[in-house]
């Protein structure tokens, strides 16, 4: 199907899971357990009705806004994904490229298998570095100093990894990292010619961020499951967030925050923001939609601290009712990563393109042609 018939999050969904062999489509559409928060992401957002007001003039509309200390053409960041290599051969560099395109934040996950530094040299604007704490904790000063050298706007640090989720559909599907043809998914490659044709001109899945220093799978393979259980620090305490927020200097998102309490620690621990996220449902099952946090947090922090929703956000319309209960921008990844494996960079900048004209439409429509004048007058109830 042309890129350009493709309208909605169902639609690129649907396009990449012809594109994908099944446990590749399933590592990005999959959840923990049964799956209830995956889905709550988005359905919770249908509580929020947006209140509009009308005769003002709409002529134009400004979407633009600063976040962690960088100017945003759209209260939009791209959330770190690991392994993009997994969905299509031009990895990261795809999604950073269409990033840079529509000034947007991108943020680089650890897990890439393109590096801090190549990143960096194709997208000049804003842009983040994700940071899990691994056992060797130099890696983590290290991915620091790599990224203050290479230009980077934040760090952003996911806290919601203590263990790997039980992601059920992994296992079911046989997914490993990197991907190898076995009896098992010969069928499932074999009906994706262009991807697994890919794969075999690169075979290059190596995490490049860590490889030099923590090459875990080295010549084998493992599940996501094994590699956080075996590769991951979980003693890591409010302490040594404090250490690396200091050690950074600069903007600095937590990750994974969905209590009220812990995003006032996250402030006196010297965070800029906090990433309201559950990890897209791929964690704790039965963990709140993280646009349901969104009020009892802003009443906790006031205005000292931003608030990021990442997870559930499909459509232009949850942009704008999660600035309305309060938050200051939202994170998504799977829409960019369906894109992605639609149809590479070009598949990434359709749903960015798709997305923008979506919250400036709805900005219009509910009468306000600034981000800033975004509020909770703009919903029922409040």
């Amino acid at each position: 199907m042309a890129l350009k018939r493709l309208l909605t999050y169902a639609d690129f969904r649907d396009a990449a899971r012809k594109a994908l062999p099944a446990p590749m489509f399933h590592y990005i559409d999959g959840g923990a357990d049964d799956e209830w928060t995956l889905s709550q992401n988005t359905d919770a957002f249908g509580k929020y009705e947006l209140l509009p007001r009308y005769l003002k003039d709409m002529s134009s509309i400004d979407t633009r806004t600063r976040v962690l200390g960088a100017d945003l053409a759209a209260p939009i960041i791209l959330s770190p994904t690991g392994m993009n290599r997994l969905f299509h051969h031009e990895k990261e560099l795809a999604v950073a490229r269409a990033a840079e395109k529509h000034g947007l934040m991108y943020s680089l996950s650890t897990l890439g298998t393109s590096s801090i530094e190549d990143v960096a040299a194709v997208k000049p604007g804003p842009k983040m570095f994700q940071i899990y704490v691994h056992k060797d904790r130099g890696l983590t000063l290290e991915f620091v100093d790599r990224a203050r050298a290479a230009g980077y706007d934040a760090l952003c640090l996911t806290v919601d990894m203590p263990v790997a989720g039980n992601r059920e559909r992994d296992i079911r599907t046989g997914f490993i990292m990197p991907p190898r043809f076995t009896p098992a998914s010969f069928f499932s490659f074999a009906a994706r010619p262009g991807w697994s044709l890919n794969l075999l001109r690169d075979a290059d899945f190596r995490l490049a961020n860590v490889a030099h220093r923590q090459d875990a799978l080295g010549e084998s393979a493992m599940g996501v499951i094994a590699y956080v259980n075996s590769q991951f620090d979980n003693t890591v305490t409010w302490d040594d967030v404090a250490a690396v927020i200091e050690h950074w200097g600069g903007p600095f998102a937590i990750k994974g925050i969905m209590a009220a309490d812990d995003a006032r620690r996250s402030l006196d621990a010297g965070a800029s923001a906090v990433m309201i996220s559950n990890h897209g449902g791929r964690q704790l099952d039965g963990a709140p939609a993280p646009i349901d946090c969104v009020a009892l947090m802003r009443d906790a922090v006031g205005n000292e601290l931003e608030l990021i929703v990442d997870g559930g956000v499909r459509r232009g319309n949850h942009v704008v009712r999660a600035l309305a209960a309060g938050a200051n921008a939202v994170s998504f990844g799977r829409p960019y990563l369906f894109g992605l494996a639609a149809g590479g960079e070009a598949g990434v900048d359709r749903v960015l393109k798709l997305m923008k004209a979506e919250v400036r439409r709805t900005m219009a429509l509910v009468g306000a042609d600034k981000v800033a004048e975004i509020g909770p007058h703009h919903l029922t109830g409040q």
